[in-house]
């Protein structure tokens, strides 16, 4: 290690031997820097941001219905409910229909079954009765409540324009964005070196140089594989350049651990990308992944040692880690459920007995930020799983009997949210972190005092949390804002790539990441800044720490995979539907006539 830092340290020696003969210098660039960092990070976000939000996702078609009339009905998702519902995916105004009569899936292997959903009319494929999940061929004559649809393909006249929309809707090139970050990175790795003068460290100039190759390589890498959607990561190499800047800035000994955290936050972002591309993989792991995260807690709670009131690190050979922030993705995988899984309600149940051992657990470990967490994201998935308001309110009334119970044998509880509220009538005790924390972000205004400047640095996890005040003291509320917008965008993304999502799977998972993501991030800054109680989150990809940052990139993936835009993700590329189309074609008899000529009608 030594032999790679001396000559950075060499170099370095130089320029603060330069900065010491020429001290203007280091105030005139500080003082530009402050006023240019904010157009700046606009200037990588902008395209990033608007790409996500602005441009329109024409649906992927996998096969067709055709009508007793012949109107085809267009199958854009790989799990339908046909029934009356206008909220139906597929909805039929004829009154034999049920609300929501049937539902017809496609599995990995582009395999179609057909579910009836206790409907009054009955379902039958070919004439014969629907009683469990029945496979469906192209060509097959479909029966709901006495009205006959035929399954084909998509003819190639139609899959050729979808084809050429979704092309035309491809994510912009996000070159110019990684370009601008560059730029970004190695201004702010100059201002760190600036503002801590002869006491710089040749790991501030390596760290930072290593996230840019990292970001690069990873860039060229996926391009090479034809992928072309970047904008998530672009935030997230955003968010993570800010997240170095304020450990060289708080905690300069721990940098390379933060720059390791991204590296293997990116990998693990991208082996869980990968391993989400196969559905049918993803469901025989779901439980692996609920005793997963079951076992991470239940290891904390038996081996883990106790830090700022909580039990939630464990220590091995001098490293130490949260588990809880990894049993966070795992939850959500366990969490998430295709359609066909949800007909089935003893899978909620048992995902609602997964959530209360988890946050059981939790409440053992003290570690109430992250059981809340764990509960807000449990509600997303509840009500994307049964759409039962109901239910959810008889949920959260148990959940509050429960805290209560909590409260009664822990009374010592209450009392860390004794100063929520009322921080500056306890500025010196129990509201000194809050308080310490407005006068520093309120010492930054808009622009900042520049990266490295602050004094926030110096009080007790200013780096985790209470990173918001670090960013609006020394990078300004503008950038602040901005970072906390970056994580608002990749929540209406997975709200909005909802409509055209390919698997209830995908959409739950995506949502749930989002929501996880957004209220942490609530809990963070609220609580920073005394509007919530301090409970000790992080901010995603921002706070110091190996474990959340790694959690962060983990979420991250989730978001990707329901990304349907051409060539944005690592799921299906350019050219593949048509292979898959093909490959359906060739299931059809052509021995049959009727197959045959239903065969030959789609194509034409």
């Amino acid at each position: 290690m030594e032999q790679i830092l001396q000559p950075f340290q060499a170099v370095l020696t130089n320029f603060t031997t330069f900065l010491s003969k020429n001290p203007l210098f280091g105030v005139w660039f500080t003082t530009l820097l402050r006023f240019f960092f904010p157009a700046l990070a606009v200037l990588i976000l902008y395209r990033a941001v608007r790409s996500l939000l602005k441009i329109p996702h024409t649906p992927e078609v996998w096969a067709q219905l055709s009508l007793p009339n012949g109107t085809p009905i267009l199958l854009t998702h790989w799990e339908n409910i046909i029934g009356r519902s206008r909220m139906a995916d597929v909805s039929l105004n004829y009154p034999s229909i049920s609300r929501q009569h049937a539902a017809l899936c496609r599995s990995g292997d582009d395999v179609w079954k057909l579910y009836d959903l206790g409907s009054k009319g009955g379902t039958a494929v070919n004439g014969t009765p629907v009683q469990t999940a029945t496979t469906v061929k192209l060509g097959d004559t479909i029966t709901l409540g006495g009205v006959p649809l035929v399954f084909l393909p998509q003819t190639v006249v139609d899959r050729e324009e979808v084809e050429k929309q979704r092309y035309a809707e491809r994510p912009v090139a996000i070159w110019p964005s990684f370009v601008w970050l560059t730029v970004f990175q190695i201004l702010t790795c100059l201002q760190l070196v600036i503002a801590e003068g002869e006491a710089a460290s040749a790991a501030i100039p390596l760290t930072f140089l290593g996230l840019t190759a990292v970001m690069w390589i990873y860039f060229f890498v996926l391009r090479i594989g034809q992928c072309v959607g970047f904008e998530m990561e672009t935030i997230a190499f955003f968010l993570s350049t800010l997240s170095l800047a304020v450990t060289a800035s708080s905690a300069p000994a721990s940098l390379f651990k933060q720059f390791a955290a991204i590296v293997l936050g990116l990998v693990l972002f991208l082996v869980l990308g990968v391993f989400l591309r196969d559905l049918s993989r993803v469901q025989k792991y779901r439980w692996c992944m609920a005793a997963a995260a079951i076992g991470l807690l239940g290891i904390t709670l038996v081996l883990g040692s106790r830090k700022y009131g909580a039990v939630n690190w464990i220590s091995i050979g001098g490293m130490s880690f949260q588990p809880s922030e990894i049993a966070k993705i795992c939850y959500i995988f366990a969490g998430a459920a295709t359609l066909e899984r949800l007909f089935h309600k003893r899978n909620l149940t048992l995902f609602i007995v997964l959530t209360g051992v988890c946050i059981g657990l939790l409440g053992l470990m003290s570690d109430f930020g992250t059981a809340a967490i764990f509960f807000v994201t449990f509600l997303v998935i509840a009500y994307l799983r049964s759409g039962d308001f109901a239910t959810l309110s008889l949920i959260c009334g148990g959940a509050v009997f429960g805290a209560g119970i909590i409260l009664k044998f822990k009374p010592y509880i209450l009392s860390r949210f004794a100063s929520w509220g009322h921080a500056w009538e306890a500025a010196s005790t129990t509201g000194y972190q809050q308080t310490r924390t407005m006068s520093a972000a309120a010492s930054g205004g808009l622009f900042g005092m520049g990266a490295g400047n602050g004094w926030l640095q110096r009080i007790a996890a200013a780096d985790t949390d209470l990173v918001f005040g670090i960013l609006c003291e020394e990078w300004g509320l503008l950038i602040a804002l901005l970072a906390v917008g970056s994580i608002i965008t990749l929540a209406v993304f997975a709200v909005r790539a909802c409509r055209v999502g390919r698997s209830s799977f995908y959409i739950i998972a995506a949502c749930a990441a989002g929501s996880l993501m957004v209220f942490q991030t609530c809990l963070n800054v609220f609580g920073a800044v005394d509007l919530l109680p301090l409970t000790g989150v992080t901010f995603p990809f921002v706070s110091n720490g190996g474990s959340a940052m790694m959690s962060a990139w983990g979420l991250l993936a989730f978001l990707k995979a329901t990304d349907t835009r051409e060539n944005a993700s690592f799921a299906i590329r350019r050219g593949m539907q048509k292979r898959l189309t093909e490959q359906a074609r060739a299931r059809v008899d052509w021995d049959d006539p009727f197959e045959r000529k239903e065969a030959y009608d789609a194509e034409d």
